[in-house]
């Protein structure tokens, strides 16, 4: 479906086959031009980037962890599935059923982050302060303190989801405007 490279006669499929280089309409860079997969890769990005200025300006400090790591605002799953899910439906039509399964999978990440993953995130604190108090010759004592960020409040989880949606509308936008050049 899609890049023309199904059909041909026999030779060309038989002398194709020793490099995958040689297949019609193969290239690595085609990559590139898969807009559903650009947008969701931008909103992880970009969420992500957003979250390391927040951190600086709400602690001062500057965090490269958070370039990388999950929790805070706004939350990356949310901007790559929202961004996947809405880059969909510009290509395939919001009506079609691989926009409706993006859509279900993305409620599904969403909902996740802010009830599921949220929630461990505030029992591996408790978890911590119970170690944390625990005499020093106890087993536990000297564990590892469990990482307490885990998840997303609702509002991390829109904001992440209205910039999926901007920057699959921005890229819509733009292939909009330089297809018409």
């Amino acid at each position: 479906m899609g890049d023309g490279g199904g059909g041909g006669d026999g030779a060309a499929a038989s002398s194709s086959s020793s490099s995958p280089d040689a297949a019609a309409g193969f290239s690595y860079l085609a990559v590139f031009h898969n807009f559903p997969l650009v947008a969701a890769l931008l909103g992880f990005a970009i969420a992500q980037t957003i979250k390391f200025f927040v951190t600086r300006y709400k602690e001062n400090r500057w965090d490269p962890k958070q370039l990388i790591g999950s929790g805070g605002m706004p939350s990356s799953h949310s901007a790559t599935v929202t961004a996947l899910s809405v880059a969909i439906g510009f290509h395939d039509g919001f009506g079609s059923a691989l926009f409706a399964t993006a859509t279900i999978f993305a409620s599904v990440v969403m909902y996740d982050a802010s009830g599921i993953r949220l929630h461990a995130g505030k029992q591996a604190a408790v978890l911590n302060q119970i170690v944390c108090e625990l005499p020093s010759e106890h087993p536990l004592a000297e564990t590892r303190p469990l990482r307490e960020l885990l998840g997303h409040t609702p509002t991390q989880v829109v904001a992440g989801a209205l910039l999926g949606c901007m920057i699959a509308t921005a890229g819509q936008i733009i292939i909009a405007v330089t297809s018409v050049v």
